[in-house]
């Protein structure tokens, strides 16, 4: 469209914002980048409620305070609920302005969640509402709009979300057959007979290792490409976990090449070896893929004080017992000293698996004391340990039965891309 001047105007329920047309062409949000690949007033009025040529003002009837949050998170990235407005009216604003759920913090993805669940609306998903002005349009607006980024975002979640479409779904599965393929391997390398059938054949072992390393490489590497913040992508543990498993195979192919075999490195040859063990930490990935893994990663970052809590209880209780038992068993000299209780970090051994039921049988109290403490270690770590656990317990169901709903509206939009 041919702008009356530079400066565009947005009149959302009588909040005026004025940008340029080089920022409305790029604008975030996909209602807005559309105006500008409008050819005609009769184009325009279709994604807006009226406008004024002489001032280029667009007018939208929408609600102007959900969209100063809308904006806040064209500017910073984070996208919260307004307070005092229902969840599903700010909802319906993120749909108009071309928002997904995705968009929204996880502890607002989750007031959401529970919203629609307590309303009935569990089948609802972003394709189920047509707003106005959200018709199909041409070919040739598609083109003219914000094609690379939404071509990068399609990729990214094909990529980092397995239920958002077939192909990632395609995608999700390929990656676990290679994880599957890799662990397999990983594993038999242990076997006694490894060695023996690796020289018979060495080519075959090569090329699978090859095809599965260059398969991880080329994964890491797209996402890395297409992450919205390259430094979250750095800092993120699965990340990490990716580059130190891959490392090592370019590391020894490297130094192959130079002569310099992996296995006479001394040093350097166990920290390769330790790296390459690292591969098992590739089952993390199956995390992405599987609801179960979600849930538990989940659970564990919301309950991380819980767990602490956990932890300061055993360390106290583990403190208290294993000094009482090495002063019983040992410290006494009640005519026969028992030399597993010799120190408190002995003892502290003895009195961990005895909280926690374990009990091994490797070390035990032979003093009428010792079991007596014994006795009492037993009972309170079923106690001290029972306590958190409760909420941690209450908190995996609830993550639990978040993720299954976000879950569900995934593959409610999978089949409607199927059945299209």
């Amino acid at each position: 469209m041919k702008f009356g001047n530079s400066i565009c105007v947005l009149n959302v329920g009588g909040t005026r914002y004025a940008f340029t047309s080089e920022v409305i062409r790029d604008f975030p949000l996909r209602r807005v980048s559309r105006l500008h690949a409008c050819a005609t007033e009769k184009e325009v009025l279709e994604l807006c409620d009226d406008y004024d040529r002489d001032r280029n003002e667009f007018f939208f009837d929408r609600h102007a305070q959900a969209f100063v949050f809308i904006m806040l998170y064209v500017r910073s990235g984070k996208l919260r609920f307004v307070p005092g407005v229902c969840e599903l009216s700010f909802y319906t604003e993120m749909l108009y302005w071309g928002l997904e759920s995705a968009h929204l913090d996880s502890c607002c993805q989750k007031r959401l969640d529970d919203r629609m669940s307590d309303i009935g609306m569990d089948s609802l998903s972003e394709g189920d509402i047509v707003m106005s002005g959200d018709e199909p349009h041409s070919p040739d607006e598609t083109v003219l709009q914000t094609c690379r980024a939404k071509w990068l975002e399609k990729v990214r979640r094909t990529f980092e979300e397995p239920d958002s479409s077939l192909a990632a779904q395609i995608l999700a599965s390929v990656s676990v057959i290679f994880v599957i393929v890799s662990m397999v391997m990983l594993c038999a390398s242990t076997l006694p007979d490894w060695d023996t059938a690796k020289r018979k054949t060495v080519e075959e072992h090569r090329i699978v290792e090859a095809v599965c390393i260059g398969w991880f490489t080329a994964e890491c590497i797209v996402r890395f490409l297409v992450a919205r913040d390259k430094w979250d992508f750095i800092r993120h543990p699965l990340n990490i976990i990716d580059v130190i498993a891959i490392t090592p195979y370019y590391v020894t192919m490297a130094m192959a090449g130079a002569g310099m075999p992996g296995a006479g490195l001394g040093v350097v040859g166990v920290i390769l070896r330790v790296l390459r063990m690292m591969r098992v930490f590739w089952l993390m990935k199956l995390a992405r893929h599987f609801l179960g893994l979600q849930t538990l990663g989940l659970t564990l970052r919301r309950c991380y004080r819980e767990m602490v809590m956990l932890m300061v209880f055993v360390c106290v209780a583990m403190a208290i017992y294993s000094a009482l038992a090495q002063l019983l068993e040992h410290g006494l000299d009640l005519g026969s000293r028992n030399n597993d209780y010799a120190s408190i970090p002995a003892a502290a051994w003895w009195v961990i698996i005895s909280m926690t039921t374990v009990g091994y049988g490797d070390v035990y109290p032979v003093t009428i004391g010792g079991r007596v403490l014994g006795g009492m270690c037993v009972v309170s770590g079923i106690v001290l340990l029972a306590l958190p656990i409760t909420f941690i317990y209450h908190s995996f169901v609830q993550c639990y039965h978040e993720l299954k709903l976000r879950s569900a509206r995934y593959a409610r939009s999978l089949s409607a891309e199927v059945l299209r």
